[in-house]
């Protein structure tokens, strides 16, 4: 039996022992109405298609009644986990979505993207998870992904390669950043949650991000080739909806598809120039820079001195976002040609997206206030030390239930980074970003029909199901699970 078989069979045999215990029947209680809790969101977003900000109120009303709560406080634990949540990742999430949507308005991603494709053709794969990466740090895995088709389809037509071949690294340096690095709605989420740092955790998940991009990307993208060889016909013209297998163009048909593809700019038709490679490159990175240095101040310089006081202050999260949105109000903005109200319009239609995202955020922080006030927290920690469980292990774990179950990598990490917040709060910072990098693993494990994202790929790459499991949810899943290997090898370290 594997490792985490193991541990599936140790933790079961833990809670039912516990359950033989007279003094544990409170653990034993709010454990059970926490599983019914998370059943009940399951069975609401999944089988009655209810919204998952609804499915998530719902069940944490509920639990925090029957776990103990008294009736009269459980709204106020949930509104206090609530606002607990979005008061911290809230502005996160919307200042990154308006630095995603300048980036991609103003032709700045096209910029990113015809620059490194210059080249040899044996180097495409590596370039277009590069691509990815890059265009993933401020954007929201959906924008990437649509950004990114037009590019994917163009290059896989130029160099005549199949489509999975640089589909996959695309997909995989968009996915990962979702999943690891900040400020992405969930690792920020889980940030906030479990009170880590978010510049320790932001350097932490370069460190897994890159060879996990390398291996689950262009590396496993030549065995998904193999599997699935659709070409470059077929897959520009998915794109643009001509045929309905995704192989090959009809018999009667003039049009040409990659030229379709190439008159699909991303760029605002108002934009009269295009900004430079190197002040996008700028622009984009800059909040990684501001707090990966604040993060060194924190490991190198006194805490007394200016420097450090400086650079504490830049690389605040919510700073160093600002720093870059007005930067980009500039270097995608007016430099391109964009008038002041034409930038105040862009930045409000970047909200619009992002209410979904920020409600479901919400809940779930509602929702893990409610199992932490009603005692849950405190019992998984006791069953996760007499198992001897870490909080790394435990958390990706739970994740990775929740994510099949539902489908929704946002919703898993938010309701296991609760769950498990009790059991890692007295972790040094170094371990609690190790947590946050874990649960953010289990958040991405095999993505399956009831997500959304494997619809979006099916489409836009013109697969079958079968076809996007063997390729999309296989891949996600070689990511969860080598995400959670490095997490464990830097945690024997650190």
């Amino acid at each position: 039996m594997s490792r985490f078989g193991s541990a599936f069979t140790v933790l079961a045999d833990t809670i039912i022992d516990k359950i033989h215990e007279p003094w544990a029947a409170h653990d034993t209680r709010v454990l059970i109405v926490a599983a019914l809790g998370i059943a009940l969101v399951v069975v609401l977003i999944v089988w009655a298609k209810v919204h998952a900000f609804l499915a998530l109120t719902i069940s944490s009303l509920l639990v925090g009644a029957f776990s103990g709560i008294a009736l009269t406080k459980v709204s106020a634990s949930y509104e206090t986990g609530v606002g607990g949540v979005l008061g911290y990742v809230g502005v996160l999430i919307a200042l990154g979505a308006m630095l995603g949507k300048l980036l991609g308005d103003s032709g700045g991603a096209d910029k990113i993207v015809s620059t490194l494709l210059r080249g040899r053709p044996a180097t495409l794969p590596w370039k277009m998870a590069l691509i990815a990466g890059i265009i993933g740090i401020p954007m929201f895995f959906e924008v990437g992904l649509v950004l990114l088709v037009p590019v994917v389809m163009l290059a896989v037509h130029r160099s005549q390669k199949p489509a999975m071949l640089l589909g996959i690294p695309a997909l995989a340096g968009l996915s990962v950043l979702h999943g690891f690095i900040p400020p992405h709605p969930g690792p920020v989420a889980a940030i906030g949650i479990l009170h880590a740092d978010i510049g320790i955790t932001l350097a932490l998940g370069l460190l897994v991000a890159v060879p996990t991009v390398a291996v689950c990307g262009p590396l496993f993208a030549r065995l998904a080739a193999r599997w699935v060889p659709i070409q470059a016909a077929g897959a520009a013209l998915a794109f643009v909806g001509g045929a309905d297998d995704g192989r090959t163009p009809p018999a009667d048909s003039d049009a040409d598809p990659v030229a379709e593809v190439e008159q699909r700019g991303a760029q605002d038709p108002e934009a009269t120039r295009t900004p430079s490679f190197g002040w996008t490159l700028i622009t984009v990175l800059s909040p990684v820079v501001l707090m990966l240095l604040r993060a060194a101040a924190d490991l190198w310089l006194p805490s007394g001195g200016i420097i450090y006081k400086v650079l504490s202050y830049i690389g605040d999260p919510v700073v160093a976002l600002l720093i870059a949105v007005i930067l980009a109000m500039v270097t995608f903005g007016t430099a391109v040609g964009f008038s002041a109200s034409t930038l105040g319009k862009k930045i409000a239609a970047s909200l619009l997206p992002i209410v979904g995202v920020l409600l479901i955020v919400g809940a779930g922080g509602g929702f893990k206030q409610v199992l932490v006030d009603g005692g849950t927290g405190i019992a998984i920690g006791k069953i996760a030390v007499a198992a001897n469980l870490s909080a790394l292990v435990l958390g990706w774990i739970v994740a990775v239930l929740i994510r099949v179950a539902t489908g929704s990598a946002t919703v898993a990490t938010v309701t296991s980074a609760g769950i498990i917040a009790p059991l890692a709060s007295t972790l040094p910072p170094t371990q609690l970003a190790l947590v946050v990098l874990a649960v953010g693993a289990g958040s991405l494990f095999f993505s399956h029909v009831n997500d959304a994202g494997f619809w979006l790929v099916k489409e836009y790459f013109g697969l079958t199901v079968w076809e996007t499991i063997k390729t999309w949810s296989v891949m996600e899943t070689l990511i969860s699970i080598m995400g959670l290997g490095l997490t464990l090898a830097l945690s024997t370290f650190m």
